[in-house]
């Protein structure tokens, strides 16, 4: 019976032994994978988070337990704590149960001892891809829309599902969830792709501006209509439009959009005929459409028609696994931006306090946020103080102790203080650890407890 092809994958090798890193990378690349050495655990992470935002994320990383610097233990806390889910196989010199136990309860995948027999290396290392899902289910996105949280898992089906089809489709979602992006999903999936894909914002506009906008007009049909204009539904055309806000839509507009939606036809502003169009309608709310119904304030025909096939985009706070992946996609933007930048990152303890804040403007608001706080920053390392006072202040009481009243000030050293004290508790006390959380040295980190008179 014919053994099934393993699958390659895309490795990262992280040891300190050169001679070690180089023959276990040869033995892996020999077993047909793509094999990236680095020998360090800062070169690791820094690896990682670059591939991560060129979207070439690796699919497995090999990781030596004990470095100068930021050893094994250290870079795996390191990834969990940004939400990286990449599995892990941990390689000790010194094989003990407790050391297995700890690596593995930090998030590591597998445990090996060495040395390392290559058989068993490569069998380990095929099982572990074996794990690795398709790209289709957690890699790369429809669209480019950045998340891999299991919320978005439904989103992603049904997306796939809708879009090569030519069905009206109504995305649903608090304001700054990334609706447009979304539709632009639809479009980009659908065999309209290369057609225009146009947008509207419905709530931006007025009523009479809007109808001419998306409907258009003809020669003296208002004032200031100096020539027959085509609408955006024309423009549109072998496209896709996509109607932002549609529930902003005044009731005298809807019916026209009824209309469209039934007959594929559309009348200018001031002009006795009608016109087909070809165009697929993408429509988005942040509102709550039935509600408005009941209220007689949108009609309940059109909100059958909009919503032939509803897709629903979580709020940032019941996906909170992307924000580490957001936050990272928005850091690689912001450093793409200017020159001088390659510094600009988030430090452990800050991105904590983002995955723990609630988020009401979504990934807008969080994208807005980290922009500004890297301003603070200089564009070099984004730590807790450069996040604003309600990021800060809306942190849980078991990242800084319960009765800690000052966390929850806008005072720098107040929150410095508790950073501190936040860092103490997730590390159980362990100072190296802590400094390093915290960016700073075992010294620095000393005098400043010091000086807060903790213990």
């Amino acid at each position: 019976m014919t053994q099934p092809t393993p699958r390659a994958g895309r490795l990262l090798v992280v040891d300190d032994d050169r001679a070690f890193r180089l023959s276990m990378a040869a033995l892996l690349r020999a077993e047909g994978h793509d094999v990236h050495a680095v020998p360090d655990g800062s070169s690791a992470v820094s690896a990682l988070r670059d591939a991560d935002a060129r979207g070439a994320r690796f699919d497995l990383v090999l990781l030596d337990m004990r470095m100068p610097g930021i050893d094994g233990l250290g870079v795996v806390e390191s990834l969990r704590v940004w939400g990286e889910r990449v599995p892990i196989l941990m390689i000790s010199g010194v094989g003990t149960v407790d050391s297995a136990v700890r690596a593995l309860h930090l998030g590591a995948d597998d445990f090996l001892t060495k040395p390392v027999e290559p058989e068993v290396l490569a069998a380990r290392v095929a099982e572990l891809l074996e794990r690795r899902p398709d790209i289709g289910e957690s890699g790369a996105n429809p669209g480019g829309i950045v998340g891999r949280a299991p919320s978005m898992a439904p989103f992603f089906a049904a997306l796939r599902r809708v879009a090569p089809t030519d069905t009206t489709v109504l995305i649903v979602g608090e304001t700054g969830t990334g609706k447009e992006l979304a539709a632009r999903a639809v479009h980009e999936l659908s065999p309209r792709s290369r057609g225009p894909f146009v947008a509207v914002n419905c709530g931006a506009l007025g009523e009479g501006v809007l109808e001419s906008e998306l409907f258009g007009h003809v020669r003296g049909a208002f004032t200031g209509a100096l020539r027959d204009r085509a609408g955006l539904f024309e423009a549109a055309g072998g496209g896709t439009i996509f109607l932002d806000e549609v529930g902003e839509v005044s009731t005298a507009l809807q019916q026209r959009l009824l209309r469209v939606l039934q007959e594929r036809e559309i009348t200018r502003v001031g002009a006795s005929h009608t016109s087909k169009i070809d165009v697929r309608v993408v429509a988005a709310t942040n509102r709550e459409l039935p509600a408005l119904v009941r209220e007689g304030r949108f009609r309940e025909d059109l909100l059958y028609r909009l919503a032939v096939f509803p897709l629903t985009l979580p709020p940032l706070r019941e996906r909170r696994a992307d924000i580490p992946l957001l936050a990272m996609h928005a850091l690689a933007g912001l450093r793409a931006g200017a020159p001088g930048r390659d510094a600009l990152s988030c430090s452990p303890f800050a991105m904590r306090l983002l995955r723990e804040y609630d988020w009401p403007g979504n990934v807008r608001q969080l994208f807005s946020v980290l922009e500004a706080s890297a301003i603070h920053a200089d564009f070099r390392r984004i730590e807790a103080q450069h996040l604003p006072a309600e990021i800060r202040s809306a942190a849980r009481p078991s990242m800084a102790g319960e009765h800690d009243a000052r966390y929850r000030a806008a005072d720098g050293d107040a929150d410095e203080r508790a950073a501190i004290a936040a860092a103490l508790e997730a590390t159980s006390g362990a100072l190296a650890k802590t400094a390093e959380l915290l960016g700073m040295s075992r010294t620095t980190l000393w005098r400043k407890m010091r000086s807060y008179g903790m213990s």
